[in-house]
């Protein structure tokens, strides 16, 4: 009698610690999720610029991660998130040409900023001999 008390018991303690709560682990994976889905759009982007609006054609892929120059409201021109001045600009993307000789650049220029300031950037980009190149605008 004392053992089949002890096996039931048994059976039904193996019932209860087979149950598992999948609450909280779906709600740590849509935690996850929500904050990867805010955050990723942010760490592509780099400066953060107001781009003006175009119609224009996307670009082929024909290679892997193009090279971004940015110029903010203010002038400041980054490589990246790298500062730069146009002197140390020349300097990278004529190593960048030298390393890879169809190398492309992005040019990312905030509306608000003078036209002068984004011609002075696309002429140290051509006088590096970098003939891959193109102004982003955000889509209409």
């Amino acid at each position: 009698m004392l053992s089949r008390r002890f096996k039931r018991r048994g059976k039904a303690a193996a019932r209860q610690e087979a149950r598992i709560n999948m609450e909280s682990l779906i709600d740590l994976t849509f935690l996850l999720l929500v904050t990867f889905m805010i955050t990723m759009p942010q760490l592509e982007q780099g400066v953060s610029v107001l781009l003006p609006q175009a119609k224009a054609d996307k670009l082929p892929d024909k290679q892997s991660k193009p090279c971004s120059v940015t110029i903010d409201a203010e002038g400041n021109v980054y490589v990246g998130k790298q500062k730069v001045t146009l002197e140390e600009l020349k300097e990278q993307l004529t190593a960048l040409q030298k390393e890879d000789p169809d190398a492309a650049v992005l040019v990312r220029g905030d509306e608000r900023q003078e036209y002068g300031r984004v011609m002075d950037v696309v002429k140290t980009i051509y006088a590096c001999k970098i003939h891959r190149m193109s102004l982003v605008t955000k889509g209409e």
